[in-house]
């Protein structure tokens, strides 16, 4: 099969985590590197066995020979970037959020629309083993109609604010949910067909402050209630400021004929009540249900993926992305999958602004 030439931008960052899932696609090729940081952009093309580097990313797409893009860069950087990789055409693997304002995600969504390549958001705690396995549960009715989900991304990095100083805007300089999609990802997954249509937001306060005394302006624990179309609820509470343990993948599904609650610390399993299958009011381990509920490309590929990151999720989103290229199967995170993921949080912080006010969500699916 022809190789595709692939750049990645963030190359000496997130961008090295590819590595592994590209190689083993047998399809991608590594082909360009593309960092700001030129002490290090020599080491990352060695590492990941790029021909070509750039230190400039739209440099990169007019004089390299790519197909398609993964950009691993900061927030800020994903709209334009992916605006100016789908304007020529070349396939696009982007980081999560999509974009980190409204009119951005519009003109991404115009964008993708225009073009002939792919767009698929990596939101890769949608692909992690214990969300895959609900999601096959409610597909097969044993939830019976989900109407409660809740969703944290509890993740203290005050410290990696100063490493990656772009965080301390994008992710804590923001009042609001400033990167929603790891917990809204597989919640929205769960629910599919079913959007987002208002959300509303509050904050616990400022507690803490940076290193030069400054009060970070994002509020410590901010928690955004979110309407669907159907009339269900979903709560997603984003905490990167608390000092406690981290705690980033906490989930709970509630419907009408079963539950799931999500393990909270590593020494707790996961949980799972179902009235089909449970004969009492008593829990199952969701892990008993694995052999049964898991899909089988995920079982066949569980030993090469669990050697990257995010659960497996960096490995198996990579090869919904080749397989989507080559029309193998349809894009699982496209272009409105990711504004149904992002565009929640953007609103939520206007509604902080506005005194925790309900606002409307756009459907990307008008902008045409």
């Amino acid at each position: 099969m022809k190789k595709i030439n692939i750049g990645i931008a963030g190359s000496c960052g997130r961008g090295m985590s590819f590595k592994i899932a590209c190689e083993a696609s047998g399809v991608l090729k590594i082909h360009a590197v593309c960092d700001i940081n030129e002490e290090k952009l020599e080491e990352s093309r060695i590492t990941l066995g790029a021909e070509e580097k750039y230190t400039d990313y739209y440099e990169m797409l007019e004089k390299s020979d790519i197909q398609a893009v993964i950009i691993g860069t900061p927030m800020p950087f994903h709209a334009p970037q992916a605006i100016a990789a789908l304007n020529k055409n070349i396939h696009v693997l982007s980081e999560v959020p999509a974009g980190v304002s409204i009119e951005e995600c519009k003109q991404l969504v115009l964008a993708a629309r225009r073009s002939k390549a792919v767009y698929m958001m990596a939101e890769n705690y949608t692909y992690i083993k214990a969300n895959v396995i609900v999601k096959e549960i409610v597909k097969r009715g044993l939830f019976g109609e989900p109407y409660y989900a809740e969703g944290e991304y509890i993740h203290e990095l005050k410290q990696l604010n100063e490493i990656t100083k772009w965080r301390r805007k994008w992710q804590t300089g923001i009042n609001g949910i400033t990167y929603g999609t790891h917990s809204l990802g597989p919640i929205l997954q769960w629910m599919y067909p079913d959007r987002v249509v208002s959300v509303c937001c509050a904050g616990s306060g400022h507690h803490y402050k940076d290193p030069r005394g400054n009060y970070y302006e994002n509020e410590d624990s901010c928690v955004m209630l979110c309407k669907m179309k159907s009339g269900s609820l979903v709560k997603i509470r984003v905490d990167m400021l608390s000092d406690r343990p981290h705690a980033m993948t906490n989930y709970q599904l509630q419907g009408t004929k079963g539950c799931y609650e999500s393990a909270r610390a590593p020494e707790e399993k996961h949980r799972i009540w179902l009235k089909d299958l449970c004969k009492d009011m008593k829990w199952m381990d969701l892990d008993d249900l694995e052999k049964e509920f898991l899909p089988e490309d995920w079982k066949k590929q569980q030993e090469m993926a669990m050697k990257t990151g995010h659960g497996g999720g960096d490995y198996i989103e990579v090869m919904d992305f080749v397989d989507a290229i080559l029309g193998r199967k349809s894009c699982p995170i496209g272009i409105d999958e990711a504004m149904d993921m992002t565009l929640p949080g953007l609103v939520s912080q206007q509604s902080i602004i506005e005194g925790s006010k309900w606002l409307d969500v756009p459907d990307s699916r008008q902008w045409r």
